[in-house]
């Protein structure tokens, strides 16, 4: 009871699911007391009342926010009334139920009582205890229940007065909610009013928008049309484009695959000479090998005689009686300090080749960095390298001519010899053999080759010489005698670099060809998209070499899948160095492979060393560079337990359970073990073995630097040094050998065994856990172990434990795990404690039989109890039982969960993951401690949810199905088969008809295909069982539709359509309703609405934006029993958008080229050329910035489709179509009318659900045939063709389809001027016909007509386009204006123009112009003429004959005699001496000095009197110099008063004419001043001064801003003074007027 107490008092206020009381005292005090207050002043204050009268009055704010806050406490009041009304409905519900629980309880008392007087009566003790325990039982139920309707009572009546409360409240409040009631509903009314008028005005709205939509896509079908038409004739030639460079391919391939079987063969042959070159090697190391035993011989030879003398030497000394030891230290001493110079000798050679090379190396490059070739050196002078050479020899030798100790036989070469390359044929000197054996190791051939070659050579010489019986042959013979000199290397030669180039050259030549190489990757691009990624899969990904053993040899193949678009290829650049010793790749390039396509790669590894190994195997593909991880690792120890926690549950005292734990070795390494208590300890004794592996060390060194020592002291005896890194390649291996020692690896060849003393204490105490008999032992790699684990309970209780697993190997670490029982003095156990029913679902029943063993030696009454909450869910059978002593007793446990488990179970289960844990309990008689088990469970939901909950299809003909999905979700944890069963015949549902089975937690998507069969309304629910029978409805609703119009065909699958070809197809608009008789057959109706009535009906179909369909006729009408007919046609083209980037990018193209070609020029005429490095890098700048400045000016260009880059882009993508289909969806409307009797632009009434639906399948194709001539225009051009003339075009077809086509010719019009001269009947495949067309035009006239060339496969359309042209004349004189500038007086300049014939006519022959002389024809324009009467303009030549199709150029002639700034005169182009064809204004103007100023507004007329001014001295002329005024007027247009406008601007050109004459001013210098005075009043002059060279101007600009202190209604004036100063100096006086004006 204090339980249900507790859950009273912590339930929320309502809830749906739960079946507990509940307190409502917590929500009474929720109701506001402002709430209250508002009611009592609404109840007694008459302003609510009158309020209706008042409703058009605005209210304030505060109103507002009390009439919100009266609104939300009426709806909180609401809410807690509810909320109150339910919960003393469950009350009183569940007070009822306690009721009848009560009464059950009392009947079931009284037949136990009665049950009780019969067993009384019989005797039957048992039966009495057990129907007293019953008793006892129904009596403390009996008093929960009556504890229980007491408090529900109590509570009841609190909810009930807590009611009234609220219905007080309310009632108080009733005023407040009617006036809030008629607000509301006053506000809806608006709204509603408002609603409708805004949906009014969308609908005009809308039928505007339709009508513009209609009107559009009709323009959108007319322009389709005429860009179809224009289109279509360039569909052929990309095809024939394609032939040919499918032929082209062929050749290259074929060319290709010959240089591949080239470099095959070159392959083999140098394979053959590379292993001629082995075998010559091994034969060369045979023979040195037999010379190097021959030195050796030599040399024991020597050291026996060198011991004889001195044998005999000492025998002299002590026969003299002098001291022999001392005598042999002294030769000791002295031969030390010999080979101490010896090498301090060659330590300042080395240091001397250092320096040269340094210096070889600055001067090489100090030769890249000069801009020009040197000069010639005089032969005197001494080279640079002759300079160094002298003081490096100077100063490390001393001046000393002496040849070196090393080679005394041979005379000192020259400096140069040194740095000379190897030539064949040739023995080299002893200071190239010392270089070579100074270089490092990777560029000799052969370490064994360079010793035996440095002991040839730097031997003693006067042993060599003194020696008559040497056992040593050179390799040539004559190569050792005395007379042979070595090869001298002429003067000239000596400064010359060596054939391959210095280091640095190498180098240089190194990176760039390794860039060269780099720069090989080509983007792969196929469909417009580049790939990027690895072009090759690696199959496996990762190449793992694992738990390796040396010495050993191991395969891995690996397969490489080609994962770009197109073909690529591949190539093995081989392994990192780190590997190249150990691991080798056998890769055969296979050529080029497809995408897809693979390749196999083998990978052989032989370790040579105990050590892990990582690296990448690279590879080179087309696109890029790519790797595969390889990784090879040794053998190691990976040691795990199957388990850190050992549970062995509950057991008797002096049971014994046995556990067993896994040891997994799962690592290539076998080690030691051993299983120990944690608290024990476990020492490594290892001194002894310490002790031996250190003498084993310090043996190994020792033998180890006898034999170096060894060694190093025959070399030194035979005079010979030995390679430097053969000594560190000993060292290496040393420490090699004691890194293995080190790691724990045993080395065999010494044997040596490193032993482990384990010491462990014993422990005498008893244990409850204990091991078996594997305790310890040795784990083999890829191996496990079981061990034992024992628990024998002693002393009842817990008993917890932990053990440990220690190893050999020192790098595997302790594993530590944990054991835990339970001792008990229990006769009676259950062996299976957890009892798991698996996923359970609700309402479902589940059963399981319990087994119970006892050890008791006498029988005993066992009790089987059921929690309490779950006592309606779960029940043990039988719930008392008796079992016999050292027997097993089985329950029945029967498990059936309802849906109200979740509140009923409490804490013994988990919502979120909906576990069950439900405890049981088996009382045992005579027993405290009871035993119990437990009953795991998942129970789950059995619900599948459809979604959505109801289904609307809409309106859907009866021509037609409607496809709509829906979602089958499977709340529970078990899977569930599923079907829809009982389907009307006008729906089906896809996929499996709607059967099928869901997994846990799946949701599925489902397709409900609805087809009505006719008109009416349906409304049907789809039924889903599940397999338990379980059923899901989902409500369905359509309208079907009878539309009074029928299409003969509702979908259309055109056949394969060629670009720019038309495909046509036919169908009819039915119209078959012609009686109103609904009786007889079915009428046209929308559900079950009125029938459609019976007369004409029209139709529209509604062509989607920018598709290649035309239907015609697009609009119609129908009479009652009548068909209209259709006609679909299905023209693919190329959209204008891929045409134009393709043009695009081809002249991007062009650009590049011409651009690359223009700098290329640019640089050769650069004189100073400089180093390659800047040179490129500025070639490469330029580059860049070319490219980048390119597409911004052609996405600027607006290619017309007429183009020739539009049309020879359209035939390239035409020649590449691959193929495209396209799936069209065109509605037909339907209405009610004859389309003609419609007013103007009235609509018809179109009904949306008697829309029809025309489905377009429209596969487009490449063309069969394609023009390949003129870059595959289909627009032939005659362009203009003189009258009476011909003009032929060839234009070549080329079939690109796999098969012979025959061809036909539409008619071309008999009248007109195209002729087809040469037509062909049929065309083989792939190739190329000529075809002759003429035009012959007999007028001016523009003609165009259209040439089909017809296929079984397609139409090819040639457009031919021609006009017909009369004798015309063009001049290059733009505007018929030549002005010929300033002119110095009594100079004269010459400008040319050029007349061109575009008559093509050779019989009719024009005349040159001739210049009429009649004063009549040239007062009009005549201005300023020459005093002296002579024309001032003059050309050559005046008159001629020009031949048709040609041009003539004429020179004009400014010649004045004075100065004046209007001359001015007129020519006239007259052909045959009759017909003028153009007038040419000539205009000059002449100075005296060589400076001009133009601009400014005009202050005289253009007319000069006849008047002779006479000439001034130009003393006179200067004293009588006056100022020259120039009138610039400047207008600020203020438009807008609120925004600031530019400011006005004009401009002064101040100009210097180019003269014959000397002058000592080359230049013209002009100044304004008073510059601050104009500032001051808004005026900007740039600039103020400058200078301006001869034949060029110069433009001052002049803006003005207004002022503060402006006054628009007086114009602002200023005045400046201009000087220019050149041959003279002129004064011009500007005077500056400046207005405000506010109108345009």
């Amino acid at each position: 009871m204090e339980e249900d107490k507790k859950l009273l008092d912590d339930k929320p206020l309502v809830e749906d699911d739960t079946e507990e009381l509940e307190d409502p005292e917590v929500v009474l005090d929720c109701v506001p007391r402002e709430a209250e207050q508002k009611a009592g002043l609404g109840s007694s204050c008459p302003g609510i009342e009158q309020s209706k009268d008042k409703q058009k009055l605005r209210l304030t704010a505060q109103e507002k926010m009390q009439a919100s806050l009266l609104r939300r406490d009426l709806r909180h009041l609401d809410q807690l009334h509810e909320e109150k009304d339910l919960f003393i409905q469950k009350t009183r519900g569940e007070l009822r139920a306690c009721r009848r629980r009560m009464e059950l309880l009392v009947k079931q008392q009284e037949s136990v009582a009665a049950e009780m007087a019969a067993e009384r009566a019989a005797n039957n003790m048992a039966a009495m205890g057990r129907l007293e325990a019953a008793l006892q039982r129904l009596c403390s139920e009996l008093e929960n229940e009556r504890d229980l309707q007491a408090r529900m009572t109590a509570v009841l009546q609190q909810s009930e007065s807590a009611l009234w409360q609220i219905e007080v409240q309310e009632g108080q409040l009733e005023d407040a909610r009617k006036s809030a009631q008629e607000e509301a509903a006053a506000a809806r009314r608006g709204l509603q009013e408002r609603a409708a008028k805004q949906l009014h005005r969308e609908m005009g709205a809308s039928r505007k928008a339709e009508r513009n939509r209609l009107l559009r896509a009709r323009r959108c079908v007319h322009l389709q049309k005429e860009l179809g038409l224009r289109q279509q004739k360039l569909v052929e030639e990309a095809q024939k484009n394609h032939r040919k460079a499918l032929r082209f391919l062929k050749v290259s391939l074929g060319k290709i695959r010959e240089q591949e079987q080239k470099e095959e063969l070159e392959t083999r042959e140098h394979m053959r000479r590379r292993m001629d070159a082995v075998l010559a090697l091994k034969n060369s190391i045979s023979a040195n090998r037999e010379t190097l035993r021959k030195f050796q011989a030599w040399g024991q030879a020597k050291t026996e005689l060198a011991e004889q003398k001195a044998q005999a030497e000492k025998k002299a000394i002590l026969a003299q009686g002098g001291d022999a030891f001392k005598h042999l230290c002294h030769q000791r001493r002295r031969q030390e300090l010999e080979a101490q110079n010896r090498a301090f000798e060659e330590e300042q050679k080395h240091r001397k080749q250092e320096i040269v090379s340094r210096l070889l190396k600055e001067e090489a490059v100090e030769d890249r960095r000069r801009p020009r070739p040197e000069p010639p050196r005089p032969t005197g002078q001494r080279s640079i390298r002759d300079r160094t050479w002298s003081y490096v020899t100077t100063f490390c030798d001393g001046q000393s001519t002496e040849a070196p100790p090393c080679c005394p036989l041979q005379p000192q070469p020259p400096p140069s010899s040194l740095f000379q390359p190897d030539v064949p044929g040739q023995r080299p000197g002893p200071a190239q053999e010392q270089i070579k054996e100074n270089r490092p190791r990777s560029y000799q051939s052969s370490p064994l080759l360079t010793a035996i070659s440095s002991e040839s050579v730097q031997g003693d010489g006067s042993s060599l010489g003194g020696e008559e019986d040497t056992l040593a042959w050179p390799e040539i013979p004559g190569l050792w005698k005395e007379d042979y000199k070595p090869f001298q290397v002429a003067k000239e030669d000596v400064d010359r670099k060596p054939v391959g180039g210095t280091k640095m050259d190498k180098d240089i030549l190194a990176r760039t060809v390794q860039r060269l190489r780099s720069g090989l990757i080509h983007k792969q691009v196929a469909s417009g998209r580049e790939f990027r990624g690895c072009p090759f899969n690696s199959k496996p990904k990762f190449i793992h070499f694992k738990d390796f053993d040396v010495g050993k040899v191991y395969k891995k193949k690996i397969t490489l899948i080609n994962a770009t678009y197109t073909i690529n290829y591949c190539k093995l650049v081989g392994v990192e160095e780190s590997l190249q010793d150990f691991v080798h790749v056998d890769f055969d390039p296979p050529g080029p492979l497809s995408a897809g396509m693979s390749c196999e790669v083998l990978v052989t590894f032989k370790p040579m060393i105990n050590k892990d190994l990582e690296g990448n195997v690279s590879f080179l593909a087309q696109t890029g560079r790519f790797s595969v991880p390889l990784k090879c690792s040794t053998k190691k120890c990976s040691l795990s337990l199957d388990k850190e926690l050992i549970d062995f549950g509950s057991y008797t005292v002096g049971e014994t359970a046995i556990r067993t734990i896994t040891l997994t070795n799962t690592g290539g390494l076998g080690t030691k073990f051993r299983f120990l208590l944690a608290s024990e300890s476990c020492k490594m004794d290892t001194s002894q073995s310490a002790l031996k592996l250190s003498s084993i060390f310090m043996y190994e060194d020792k033998s180890f630097y006898d034999k170096i020592t060894t060694s190093f002291s025959e070399h030194q005896t035979e005079g010979n040094e030995s390679s430097p890194t053969d000594v560190p390649s000993q060292k290496e291996s040393g420490k090699l050998d004691v890194k293995e020692q080190e790691e724990g690896h045993p080395i065999e060849s010494e044997g040596v065994n490193l032993t482990t003393i384990m010491t462990i204490p014993p422990n005498e105490e008893q244990m409850e856990f204990s091991l078996g008999e594997i305790t310890e032992g040795d784990i083999g790699p890829f191996s496990s172990i079981k061990v034992p684990i024992i628990f024998t309970p002693i002393v009842p209780g817990t008993v917890y434990n932990s053990f440990k697993v220690m190893f050999k190997n020192q790098q595997c670490p302790t594993l530590y795990f944990k054991v835990v029982g339970v001792a008990i003095d229990v006769p009676v156990w259950v062996p299976k404690p957890n009892v798991d029913l698996k996923i359970c679902m609700y309402d479902r029943l589940y059963q399981d039989s319990i087994l119970v063993h006892t050890r008791s030696k006498a029988a005993l009454r066992l009790k089987f109890e059921v929690c309490k909450e779950l006592r309606g869910h779960m029940e043990l059978l039988p719930e008392t039982g008796y079992i016999q002593a050292l027997s097993s007793y089985s329950v029945q446990l029967k498990f059936l969960p309802r849906h109200s488990l979740p509140e009923d179970a409490g804490k013994y289960f988990d919502k979120e993951t909906r576990v069950l844990e439900a405890p049981m309990t088996i009382r045992v008689a005579d027993q405290i401690k009871p035993v119990g088990f437990t009953v795991h469970a998942v129970v789950t939901t059995s619900d599948l949810e459809l979604s959505p909950t109801r289904l609307d299809f809409g309106y859907c003909t009866i021509y037609e199905a409607i496809r709509t999905q829906i979602s089958l979700c499977n709340h529970s944890l078990l899977p569930q088969e599923f079907g829809f069963v009982g389907l009307p015949k006008f729906v089906d549902i896809q996929p499996n008809d709607g059967f099928g089975t869901i997994l846990p937690l799946e949701t599925l998507q489902l397709d409900v295909i609805f087809q009505p069969t006719k008109a009416k309304e349906y409304n049907f629910e789809l039924i889903c069982k599940s397999e338990i029978n379980r059923c899901f409805k989902l409500a369905c609703r359509a309208v079907g539709v009878y539309p009074p119009l029928e299409l003969s065909h509702y979908q259309i699958k055109f056949a394969a359509t060629s670009l720019y070809d038309t495909s046509v197809a036919t169908l009819y608009v039915i119209n078959s309703h012609q009686s109103m008789n609904s009786l007889t057959h079915s009428v046209p109706r929308i559900g079950s609405e009125d029938a459609f009535p019976v007369g004409p009906t029209s139709f529209e179909f509604l062509l989607p934006p920018d598709s290649p369909i035309t239907i015609s006729p697009l609009v119609g009408t129908v009479w009652p029993g009548k068909r209209c007919l259709v006609r679909v046609a299905f023209r693919p083209v190329l959209p204008s958008e891929l045409i134009h980037q393709e043009a695009f990018q081809a002249l991007s193209r062009k650009a590049d080229i011409k651009s690359s070609l223009k700098e290329t020029a640019t640089q050769r005429k650069d004189q100073r050329r400089p180093s390659f490095s800047m040179l490129r890098l500025q070639n490469q700048d330029r580059l860049l910035q070319a490219s980048a400045s390119q597409p911004p000016e052609l996405q600027k260009e607006d290619l017309a489709s007429s183009s020739q880059e539009y049309q020879s882009a359209q035939a390239s993508l035409t020649r590449s179509f691959q193929g495209k289909f396209d799936k069209f969806v065109v509605p037909c409307v339907v209405a009610s009318g004859d389309t003609k009797d419609r007013k103007g632009t009235e609509m018809l009434s179109f009904s949306p659900h008697n829309t029809l639906y025309l489905e377009l399948w429209c596969p487009a194709v490449a063309p069969s045939i394609v023009v390949t001539s003129d870059k595959g225009k289909t627009v032939i051009n005659f362009g203009d063709i003189a009258a009476g003339h011909r003009g032929i075009k060839k234009v070549s077809i080329q079939n690109i389809s796999p098969e012979d086509l025959n061809l036909e010719y539409s008619m071309l019009n008999p009248d007109g001027p195209f002729v087809l001269l040469n037509p062909t009947m049929r065309l083989p495949s792939g190739e190329t016909q000529v075809l002759d067309l003429s035009f012959s035009p007999r007028e001016s006239i523009l003609a165009q007509e259209t040439l089909d060339i017809i296929t079984k496969k397609g139409t090819l359309s040639l457009a031919l386009m021609g006009t017909g042209v009369a004798s015309t004349i063009t001049c290059s004189i733009e505007g018929d204006v030549l002005n010929m500038g300033y002119v110095i007086a009594r100079e004269s300049v010459s400008l040319g123009f050029k007349l061109d014939s575009l008559s093509s006519r050779s019989r009719d022959q024009h005349r040159l112009p001739q210049f009429l002389a009649s004063p009549d024809q040239r007062t009009e324009v005549v201005g300023t003429q020459n005093y002296s009467g002579q024309s001032v303009f003059s050309v050559v030549p005046a008159k001629g004959i020009m031949e048709p199709g040609k041009a003539q150029d004429f020179t004009v002639t400014f010649s004045p005699d004075h100065e004046s700034l209007y001359f001015s005169d007129r020519l006239q182009v007259v052909l045959f001496e009759k017909k003028v064809s153009h007038c040419i204004l000539l205009k000059g103007a002449a100075r005296e000095h060589m400076m001009f100023v133009e601009g400014g507004d005009p202050l005289d007329v253009p007319v000069e009197s006849l008047t002779m001014i006479p000439a001034f001295d130009l003393e006179h002329r200067e004293e009588a110099e006056e100022l020259k005024p120039i009138l610039v007027t400047l207008d600020y247009a203020q438009l807008d008063p609120d925004t600031q406008a530019p400011p006005a601007t004009r401009e002064l050109q101040v100009g210097c004419i180019r003269t014959t004459q000397l002058s000592a001013k080359k230049t013209v210098e002009f100044s304004m001043d008073n510059i601050v005075a104009l500032q001051h009043k808004g005026f900007t002059v740039e600039p103020s001064k400058g200078s301006v060279e001869r034949g060029q101007t110069k433009a001052i600009s002049i803006s003005w801003m207004p002022p503060i202190d402006f006054d628009p209604d007086h114009p602002l004036m200023a005045s400046a003074l201009l000087q220019l100063r050149g041959d003279v100096k002129e004064t011009y006086k500007v005077l500056f007027v400046a207005q405000v004006v506010t109108g345009p």
